[in-house]
């Protein structure tokens, strides 16, 4: 795999490292693909205990790639559609895991990368970091991962922040959900550790069942909402907006609608 890198110790705590560091990790439909595989591969290998969702390099996950996304919105209705679900069902792997997934964002994470951590069973970020679903600034909306987002947070709480783009701190992540605990930098790998350890003493297969029972009495992501959150996505490339706020992007330009 080019993208992302996999290690595991002899404990069974597996390491998926996103790696396009050079790209803020930002999901390309290659890392996509490769995710998807990886995470489906790691829950079902009877040797893994725990699996750490980390990423090299400063950001955590820049959210979607944005020549992705131009080819998107370049593209005809079926490969659009076609797109959103890749990312769907990246997000869903991660979110079906019956293996923990612990979440060590070390950077910044943006959109998709937002997205990632509300697919963790719990994330731990880092003093100084920022995120956001910076999405609207695009002409675009946080669809795909939409519902994961909002059955973190909340709807009161992603409401506070799910279509003004605005960035927010470390701290305000823990507020609304998306971290469990904000660390010092140098303190993220002992803080991931002592969230590990107590799964180790616990029985895999009852883990497995306890995490299968919370999902099934929480929020549910069914095929439906999923398929809603892919027309969704595909009805904001088909319009006007998508188009403009990419290119703005690209030019280092405010958009039109910039006041």
């Amino acid at each position: 795999m080019e993208t992302i890198e996999i290690t595991q110790d002899a404990r069974g705590v597996a390491h998926l490292w996103l790696a396009r560091a050079e790209k803020h990790n930002a999901l390309s439909a290659q890392m996509m693909d490769e995710l998807t595989a990886a995470i489906t591969d790691l829950g079902a290998d009877p040797s893994v205990r725990v699996v750490v969702l980390a990423a090299l390099g400063k950001s955590f996950c820049a959210g979607g790639d944005l020549r992705w996304m131009e080819a998107q919105i370049a593209a005809d209705a079926a490969t659009r559609a076609a797109g959103g679900r890749k990312l769907a069902a990246m997000l869903q792997a991660i979110n079906i895991c019956p293996k923990p997934v612990i979440g060590r964002v070390q950077g910044n994470a943006f959109g998709g990368g937002l997205g990632m951590m509300a697919v963790c069973d719990l994330a731990i970020g880092v003093e100084g970091a920022r995120f956001g679903l910076t999405e609207t600034k695009l002409g675009l909306i946080p669809a795909t991962i939409g519902p994961y987002v909002v059955a973190r947070m909340g709807e009161a709480k992603a409401r506070r922040v799910f279509m003004n783009a605005k960035l927010f701190e470390a701290h305000d992540a823990q507020g609304l959900d998306l971290l469990a605990k904000v660390v010092a930098p140098e303190d993220l790998d002992a803080a991931v550790e002592a969230e590990v350890a107590p799964y180790l003493a616990c029985a895999p297969g009852a883990v497995a069942q306890a995490k299968a029972l919370a999902r099934a009495l929480g929020p549910q992501i069914t095929p439906e909402v999923i398929e809603m959150s892919v027309a969704a996505l595909v009805t904001c490339w088909d319009g006007e907006e998508a188009g403009e706020g990419i290119a703005a992007f690209f030019e280092k330009r405010p958009a039109s609608w910039v006041v």
